[in-house]
């Protein structure tokens, strides 16, 4: 029997490709830059680091290739793919539990709210590197997040007051960061570096200090998806069909502040990533968070990274970040995925 293959069998397929294509992209990540670098080379840094015999990382680098490799390069693929992993992943679930398919994590206040704290940083302590002023952009999507949680539920944790209280508090901390920006140029020139969005300038410590807050995230997320599948039939079924709403929704909603937090405090805010993602990932998943979840993550990983390289290449030897070339594509693209009405369908 001939025709259009089954869901199960492009999910398979799929899964496949974006797997060799992420493999792909790892090693591209790596290679690319203003000195490239073969695969072999890139290949023999990685394990000889690796395998370093009092530890990972832990032996001094036998080359000037091999030190591009452990100390910039190797780092920061890495931070790309867990960072794209987390806003993938947060897209999909802000999208879910809104009811929005234009929904993204700085809807809700999160990428304000890092914005405002890392700001403040900079201009109370004159914290410039990304490792010192991490911890306060990550505090600072933390309290906005508790915050719009707390005005949503005084309203009833409904999506409709999860994004009003979103928008407000958007507001108010963009005026706030603002101010302070506005009052210090070193304030103003380290924010208008890391706003832009980027990986370059990340080392191991930044990817350190972020990544065990990304894999709790990804696991609150996990435990999220099979409520948020019933919670796509409305409040009222999913009551009916034994779900706690407000718990699901704060589970949720933690696993987003948490993943968008980290992810948004070591590389800047990403415009359209967690936007677009989701929407691409439904074509193979369809509706299923189960499903969508990781697919998600997996296709933010991709997208983001490959965005990086791409932003080496077309401004050699320099480069535009990952931010820049995401807006830049990112818009037109989901311009196009707009006008098929079944992929933003949720």
């Amino acid at each position: 029997m001939t025709g259009l293959p089954s869901l199960a069998r492009r999910r398979r397929t799929g899964l496949l490709v974006l797997l060799a294509l992420l493999a792909v992209a790892a090693v591209a990540g790596v290679a690319v830059g203003t000195r490239f670098l073969d695969p072999l080379t890139v290949y023999r840094a990685v394990r000889d680091a690796l395998t370093c015999p009092g530890g990972p990382f832990s032996c001094p680098a036998g080359s000037t290739e091999a030190e591009i490799v452990r100390g910039l390069r190797f780092p920061r693929t890495v931070l790309a793919l867990f960072a794209g992993c987390a806003l993938g992943v947060a897209g999909a679930l802000v999208q879910g539990y809104t009811r929005n398919p234009l929904a993204d994590a700085g809807l809700l206040g999160l990428n304000a709210g890092a914005a405002f704290l890392a700001a403040l940083a900079v201009y109370l302590f004159a914290f410039t590197a990304p490792e010192q002023y991490i911890w306060f952009a990550f505090a600072g999507a933390l309290l906005a997040g508790l915050a719009v949680f707390a005005a949503s539920s005084a309203g009833g944790a409904s999506p409709l007051t999860l994004v009003l209280a979103g928008a407000a508090m958007t507001a108010f901390l963009q005026a706030m960061t603002n101010a302070v920006v506005l009052l210090d140029a070193t304030a103003l020139d380290t924010y208008r570096f890391w706003v832009v969005g980027t990986v370059a300038g990340r080392d191991a410590e930044v990817f350190w200090q972020v990544v065990p807050f990304l894999l709790f995230g990804l696991v609150l997320a996990a435990a999220a998806a099979p409520g948020l599948n019933l919670l796509s039939l409305g409040d009222e079924v999913a009551r009916g069909l034994g779900v706690h709403v407000t718990r699901n929704r704060a589970l949720g909603f933690a696993a987003v502040v948490v993943l968008c937090g980290a992810a948004t405090a070591a590389v800047g805010p990403i415009s359209f990533l967690g936007l677009v993602v989701p929407h691409l990932a439904r074509v193979f998943t369809g509706p299923d968070y189960r499903l969508l979840l990781p697919w998600s993550g997996l296709l933010g990983a991709l997208v983001l990274l490959t965005a990086d390289i791409l932003g080496r290449v077309v401004a050699r030897p320099g480069e535009l970040q990952v931010g820049v070339m995401l807006a830049a594509v990112g818009a037109p693209f989901f311009v196009l995925l707009v006008r098929r009405r079944k992929l933003v369908s949720l």
